[in-house]
């Protein structure tokens, strides 16, 4: 991941709000330490913190097009842009840069282009002719993006908050699938796929394929936790790595990498996914003492309070800045499955195919606030791209398109969560996995670390934030009013780095019982007395579950229904080989 930060239309176009742009940037320089670009017309600037994956001894940015009328600052990948540059045969390219293609395209498109991009991305477009420009980003928000106003009437973008925030009178998080225009002044969704109107879908259930993300120019690997998205996406990049550019430069043995404190769920389950695909794997473990004193800084850079996303981006952080220090700049990982398939615990819950559905339609509507956020913030503070297969576009929109009806856990049946992704990888003839990994209850990335992480957590929090505090949190904080001691403490880390107003406003609030929706809490009375984002709220459910006496234990092998053939597959496959 790069950083970008665009400030248009300032008042002040002295050297010194240029040297005050340029401080700013390098506030984003976590997120591109291979090099640094600004460009400076009149009264706009782009300025660029590169991570450079794709054309590393090239393509720094900004990016032009052939007479430098057209500037771009981009954050991201663009998967299709051989294909793309293709239809561009009157344009002279400068660069091996993937991003490059977005300046040729708006030249032969306009602001129309897009929605025929593929891939990951947050840009900022200047056309110098007129002084219009443009911003965007990815469909389901995977690239983070700010967008902020000035006193001045300036106009700025950034990767994170802690660019504009100092400078801004107002901000938002720029939303996901939308596109701005200086010409028209608003936001425009240009991303409309079937299931955003969260209509039910009847299409039946063939078993997809799920294979496109292996387009780099340097090292990479794949983040394992052991359980089914990270093993599938490990065992279909294993398989097809031989084929790649990727092999041809770096081996055809693949890198995985694990985190958790010693004797945890997830390193236990890794090794052996690892041991079964022959990968290279690399095992860091952490104490709940470290991951504590990470706190601050972690905070600092996923920008937020929610208490789920801290627990899990905390040994993420921890683990990318190992990976980095073996020389990977670029990690697979599993985020997407849980909302497209209706795989956290709680679904179990669903009444009905309508409302699961729903559901699943809200989830990837806030991915950006939570699981893609963690992903691209927590790896890109050590200079780390995180990239995401189940999130491609056209994954998403045949995934959505099956009737729900086949997402339903039916134990009757022998369908757990995400039986439709389990049941479309389990070959018995070629298996990607074990069966009971293939198997393996859901367990949330925080939970899977090691359950007493969070129970660390939680004691931490109530040395440090006493009875008093919390009887007037809601005087304190009467917005999104902490409702534990662990969430009152993250706040107050939270506001000593971004105290503006507008800052807490880009974090969600809402009950919530381990991962759902405000929605979603209705589905079982019961759950609604343990508002605690972790699995482990799951009661009845989750295997481990807090103080539960007596635990539904699932089979560790339910018998999947052989009435279908194998199929899903493909497109997940043709995903994680494009990144």
């Amino acid at each position: 991941m790069c950083g970008i930060l665009a400030v248009l239309g300032v008042a002040d176009v002295s050297h010194a709000k240029r040297a005050r742009i340029v401080e700013l940037s390098r506030r984003l320089r976590h997120r591109g330490p291979d090099w640094s670009g600004i460009h400076c017309h009149q009264d706009c600037y782009l300025a660029h913190q590169r991570l450079a994956i794709i054309d590393p001894a090239s393509g720094d940015q900004p990016l032009y097009n052939e007479d430098k009328t057209v500037v771009v600052t981009v954050n991201g990948e663009i998967y299709n842009h051989e294909e793309l540059k293709a239809k561009l045969t009157s344009h002279q390219f400068q660069t091996g840069s993937d991003c490059e293609v977005i300046a040729h395209l708006y030249e032969e498109y306009g602001e129309e282009f897009v929605d025929m991009l593929d891939g990951m991305f947050s840009f900022v477009l200047l056309d110098t002719r007129d002084k219009s420009f443009i911003a965007a980003r990815d469909a389901i928000g995977i690239c983070p993006l700010y967008m902020g106003w000035g006193l001045d009437g300036s106009v700025w973008f950034s990767s994170e908050m802690k660019a504009l925030s100092d400078d801004c009178e107002r901000f938002i998080s720029f939303p996901p699938g939308h596109l701005y225009s200086s010409k028209t002044g608003g936001l425009r969704r240009w991303y409309n796929p079937p299931w955003f109107s969260e209509i039910v879908p009847s299409t039946p259930y063939d078993p997809l394929a799920v294979i496109k993300r292996l387009m780099t120019d340097v090292p990479f690997g794949v983040l394992l936790s052991g359980g089914l998205d990270s093993s599938l996406v490990a065992a279909v990049a294993s398989r097809h790595l031989k084929e790649t550019k990727a092999a041809r430069q770096w081996g055809n043995k693949l890198h995985t990498f694990c985190i958790g404190l010693k004797g945890s769920p997830d390193l236990k389950a890794a090794r052996e996914v690892a041991d079964y695909l022959g990968t290279l794997h690399h095992e860091f473990h952490f104490t709940v003492q470290e991951g504590i004193d990470a706190l601050e800084e972690v905070i600092y850079h996923v920008e937020t309070y929610d208490v789920t996303t801290i627990r899990a981006s905390t040994p993420m952080f921890l683990m990318s800045r190992k990976i980095k220090s073996l020389g990977v700049k670029m990690v697979i990982s599993g985020e997407g499955s849980d909302e497209i398939f209706g795989g956290y615990l709680y679904f179990h819950k669903a009444p009905n195919k309508k409302e699961f559905h729903e559901e699943t339609c809200r989830k990837i509507k806030a991915l950006h606030l939570y699981d893609c956020l963690r992903a691209n913030k927590s790896t890109s503070a050590w200079g780390v791209e995180a990239r995401v297969p189940f999130l491609d576009k056209s994954f998403i929109n045949v995934a959505m398109d099956i009737d729900p009806e086949w997402k339903m856990i039916r134990r009757d049946l022998g369908r757990i969560e995400k039986w439709v992704l389990r049941n479309a990888f389990d070959d018995e003839e070629r298996p990607y996995l074990p069966k009971h990994i293939l198997y393996r209850q859901k367990e949330q990335f925080s939970d899977g670390v090691g359950y007493s992480w969070i129970d660390g957590l939680k004691d931490h929090a109530s040395e440090h934030v006493s009875d008093s505090m919390m009887m007037n949190a809601s005087f304190v904080y009467p917005e999104n009013t902490p409702t534990t001691k662990e969430g009152y403490y993250y706040r107050m880390i939270f506001e000593k780095f971004f105290p503006k107003p507008a800052a807490r406003s880009t974090v969600p609030g809402g009950p919530t019982v381990a991962c759902s929706t405000a929605k979603a809490v209705e589905w079982d009375a019961a759950w609604s007395k343990n508002l605690d984002p972790s699995g482990r709220a799951a009661l009845g459910v989750h295997d481990a579950a807090y103080d539960e006496p007596e635990k539904a234990h699932a089979s560790s092998d339910p018998v999947p229904d052989s009435s279908l053939s194998p199929a899903i597959g493909e497109s997940l496959v043709a995903s994680v080989t494009a990144v």
